[in-house]
């Protein structure tokens, strides 16, 4: 498996991602501090020339010099200055042949929302004005707007200042602003990422990076790895690197578990090989004793002929569990009804424990012309064991009937009349040579019986088991109209001929 890269580590995501989002925060903070910087260079502004109007009070005969008025005006940056008292009596700065405003704004009861906009089309006017220079006039020339400002005195709420002046000041003031606050905001993010970066690849990424390598030469060699030692730490990563011990741990003893079970079970296998064969021929020759001139010889030769059919049986269903792996199926729709009936033959065929044959009732509720997509091969195979199973345990009457379910699926119940499933049965059900449902069995008839199903999507599973019975369900996948319908039309074809 490749390492990532620098590019795809977690540690550069981690960095920008951090740097990403301090300047997000930064733009954040930086709309509300550049209408807060305009407000104050124009409240700035007016003080000033609330400040300069005053002198006109000074002055005798409430008149001063075009010099000094000159000198007032500049050092306001203003074109005109009004002062207007509440009787209507105005203090009046102004230049020969002032300017007019394009654009008037009154501070007065000024929302933050409108302070927002406001500095927003000042920057926006600035930029649409660079551009025109940058591009040859295409866009629009940069110019400067007069505008006029109106706000209450900062000496008096009474009176009011208005003031005229030049805009491109005040927007030069701005993009200043917005420039030390663009630095500021840079060295933040690098700080701050830097310091994020650090504290997370020291607490996050270099632990990650240990466990990550210790998953991968895991994988790769499962024997061979050296264990993992967990840290102390009590946070998740610590959680995750004692669980990640315990399971390695526990894979390597499933493993070693596995080799052994692999190879006894190919001894096991090879011994039940040349075991069946030899049991075959002593029930062969066994059946020879029932023409025994003694009566006590003819009497017990049923149960030895049937003991040895069992243990037949179990080398056959032995070899038959350890071959098996994944079971191959050739699904094809297949009559149910049909299948059950040579089923319940070869059931009722079967010998009782005490060599006797199996006198029972197999009834047979599934409709005609029920199709399934399944393997009949298979599926008669996991109906003979679960048959097998209840006429051996005692019971007389077997009942499979069908229900349809939704998505396209079948139940099929096989239900008995039996002494129902011993506790240890019940515990043990499905597992291989943990316990048998009937008395003599090994267990592999359920364990094989629910692999054919689960071969075909379904599954096995016990829906009941008391003094009146025992039912088992399986769910089998129904055969779909178009293919039901071919199959149909060619089971009729073969009947005719």
């Amino acid at each position: 498996m490749p390492r990532p890269t620098v590019a795809t580590s977690l540690s550069a995501k981690l960095l920008l991602l951090t740097i990403l989002f301090v300047l997000l925060a930064e733009v954040l903070i930086y709309a509300p501090s550049i209408a807060r910087f305009r407000m104050s260079y124009l409240e700035e502004r007016l003080a000033a020339a609330n400040i300069a109007a005053l002198s006109v009070e000074a002055a005798p005969d409430l008149m001063v010099t075009k010099e000094l008025q000159a000198k007032l005006l500049a050092y306001t940056g203003t074109h005109v200055i009004d002062l207007i008292q509440p009787g209507a009596r105005v203090y009046m700065l102004s230049r020969p042949m002032p300017p007019q405003a394009d654009a008037v704004y009154d501070l007065r009861g000024t929302g933050m929302g409108m302070q927002f906009v406001d500095a927003g089309n000042a920057l926006w006017l600035a930029l649409e004005g660079a551009l025109g220079e940058a591009l040859g006039g295409a866009v629009g020339p940069q110019r400067n707007r007069v505008i006029r400002v109106i706000d209450r005195s900062p000496n008096d709420p009474a009176q009011r200042v208005e003031v005229t002046m030049d805009e491109r000041p005040l927007i030069d003031a701005m993009l200043d602003f917005s420039r030390r606050i663009l630095a500021v905001s840079v060295a933040i993010s690098l700080i701050a990422a830097i310091l994020v970066y650090v504290t997370l690849h020291a607490l996050l990424v270099r632990p990650m990076r240990r466990l990550t390598a210790e998953v991968v030469a895991f994988r790769r060699d499962p024997d061979g790895a050296p264990p993992l030692v967990p840290g102390t730490r009590a946070d998740e990563i610590g959680v995750a690197e004692r669980e990640l011990a315990a399971m390695q741990g526990t894979v390597r003893a499933a493993l070693r578990q596995r080799e052994r079970l692999a190879a006894l079970g190919t001894a096991v296998a090879k011994i039940n090989h040349d075991l069946r064969g030899i049991l075959s021929t002593a029930s062969l020759l066994s059946e020879r004793l029932t023409e025994s001139a003694d009566p006590e010889v003819r009497r017990v030769t049923p149960r030895l002929v049937a003991s040895l059919d069992r243990a037949v049986e179990l080398c056959s269903q032995t070899l038959s569990f350890t071959r098996d792996g994944v079971l191959p199926l050739s699904p094809a729709p297949t009559d149910l009804r049909r299948l059950v009936e040579e089923v319940g033959a070869e059931v009722l065929a079967t010998a009782r424990p005490d060599g006797g044959r199996v006198e029972a009732d197999w009834v047979n509720e599934v409709p005609a012309g029920t199709l399934a997509q399944v393997d009949a091969a298979q599926l008669g195979r996991a109906l003979v064991n679960l048959g097998r199973n209840a006429v051996q345990a005692g019971a007389d009457r077997v009942r499979i009937s069908i229900q349809a379910e939704p998505a396209n699926r079948l139940t099929l119940t096989v239900a008995d009349n039996g002494p129902g499933l011993a506790p240890r049965a019940r515990e043990n059900l499905f597992q291989p040579f943990a316990g048998s449902a009937r008395a003599g069995g090994v267990g592999l008839g359920l364990a094989i019986a629910r692999e054919v199903l689960r071969a075909h999507g379904g599954e096995l599973r016990l829906v009941e088991s008391d003094a009146a019975g025992t039912a088992f369900a399986l769910d089998i996948p129904q055969c779909n109209a178009d293919t039901g319908a071919v199959a149909v039309a060619a089971h009729k074809s073969f009947v005719s001929h």
